[in-house]
């Protein structure tokens, strides 16, 4: 019997966010699995984030998708409101019941950023009787800036106000919930460590992962000339995705590697261009660069090119096929699980990954064994890491030799990152939840 889903997610194609990525991926495997979704979501008109119309073709036609409303931003940034989440979070309460006695819903899935939304659930629950299930992306609670050695938080007392908020909803909102995701497993232990309910609870680690269907759709939307020159023989590095404040440390390894290959090979340091694309989730003409500044203290700006905006999620798995080189950058918190990985092995050309040891972004690459892995501790000597890199220049400057770069683990990635597997481990999930909430014997979770 087919079971029905209300996806929680206030950012849906057209409009081009992170947070909504997953359920994008997944929602032409959710009938598959025995479940059947139904999307609910703010509307186009209602949002200011970048738009991509071509997400529209990846969604299945036959999907249900509830758009409503929400406080327009042009009243609400006067009270210092932006957030998507308290915009609509009154338009939600409303329309979700609703849907859920309309549809005969049978769990709720809150797959999102916007961490306000999630205190639906609980009421839902009290209204409705309907479980629901809980996506954790990013930490909604984080002691992450008051470490020692962490730089100041941003955004000002509008930090301070989400932080209480955190601390006041997120234990009322996860004491009723009936299972948890995740993006990392230390994100379930930091949660199991505050709340000891928890550890009773379906939990299961599960990556983003990739399409191969994405991949597709970036080829047939493309009709822009290359992005790349090749005048020269250069060779192009490439980083696409945000650039948050946690980065700096691997972007220094990277950039002082560099300033120190130049003085020892000019000629064929000179080759190396470096790309950093879509570093904020401003609208074109509104990003402020967070790499340049960096390259110049480390002094190679010059080799160093930035797109301080939002990037088209099809334009950036383009971009991928065509560059020489695809970068990833390691998290200042360890604990961090970088989607872009999956897109990365998908696309194909060379990885190089300076990453923290210990780091989450380390084992999953150690797992996948598709990137030249730079290995660095933050208080520690960084003369193994710089030599690491020298290494990576002088192989690539070669045209990467045959075995100069580890051999892919594809039937790993196969079986734990595509779409189609890590839906199945969703509507596991969502099984275990249901199962739970009606009182019947435990589905085993991760």
């Amino acid at each position: 019997m087919m079971r029905r889903v209300l996806i929680v997610s206030p950012h849906f194609p057209p409009i081009n966010a992170p947070d909504m990525q997953r359920i994008r991926m997944s929602l032409p495997h959710y009938r598959a699995c025995g479940w059947e979704p139904v999307v609910l979501c703010v509307g186009e008109r209602w949002q200011d984030a970048v738009r991509e119309p071509g997400l529209d073709a990846t969604v299945p036609a036959d999907v249900a998708v509830v758009r409503r409303p929400a406080f327009a931003l042009r009243w609400t940034r006067l009270l210092g409101v932006r957030n998507l989440g308290l915009r609509c979070w009154c338009h939600f309460l409303a329309a979700g019941s609703r849907i859920i006695r309309r549809e005969r819903i049978d769990l709720v899935f809150f797959s999102n950023t916007q961490f306000v939304t999630f205190t639906l659930g609980r009421i839902w629950g009290a209204l409705h009787g309907v479980p629901y299930v809980v996506d954790i992306q990013d930490p909604w609670r984080t002691d992450y800036y008051s470490r020692a050695g962490s730089r100041k938080p941003p955004g000002g007392w509008k930090y301070k106000v989400a932080r209480a908020m955190a601390w006041l909803l997120e234990g009322w909102s996860f004491r009723r919930v009936d299972g948890v995701m995740s993006v990392s497993p230390a994100y379930l232990d930091d949660l199991r460590a505050r709340y000891s309910w928890l550890t009773r609870t379906p939990a299961d680690a599960i990556p983003f992962g990739a399409s191969r269907e994405d991949l597709a759709a970036a080829i047939r939307v493309s009709d822009r000339p290359p992005y790349f020159s090749r005048t020269q023989g250069e060779i192009h590095l490439l980083y696409t995705g945000a650039a948050g404040p946690v980065m700096p440390h691997a972007l220094t390894v990277l950039f002082d590697a560099l300033r120190l290959y130049r003085e020892k090979n000019p000629t064929g340091a000179r080759r190396f261009r470096f790309h950093f694309v879509g570093t904020s989730y401003a609208a074109p003409g509104q990003g402020v660069p967070a790499i340049l500044p960096l390259a110049e203290r480390c002094g190679v700006a010059d080799q160093v090119a930035e797109t301080p905006h939002r990037l088209g999620h099809l334009e950036s798995l383009r971009l991928q096929q065509e560059a020489d080189v695809l970068l990833l950058a390691g998290s200042s918190d360890l604990a961090y699980s970088p989607s872009k990985i999956y897109p990365c092995f998908l696309a194909g050309p060379p990885i190089l990954a300076v990453v923290f040891s210990g780091s989450v972004l380390e084992n999953i690459l150690d797992e996948l064994q598709c990137a030249f892995l730079v290995r660095f501790r933050e208080a520690g000597p960084r003369d193994a890491a710089q030599a690491a890199l020298t290494a990576f220049f002088d192989t690539a400057l070669a045209g990467f030799p045959a075995a100069s770069l580890p051999e892919r683990n594809r039937a790993f990635f196969e079986r734990h990152y595509l779409a189609p597997s890590l839906t199945q481990r969703q509507a596991g999930l969502f099984d275990a939840a249901l199962a739970r909430h009606r009182g019947q014997p435990a589905v085993p979770t991760r």
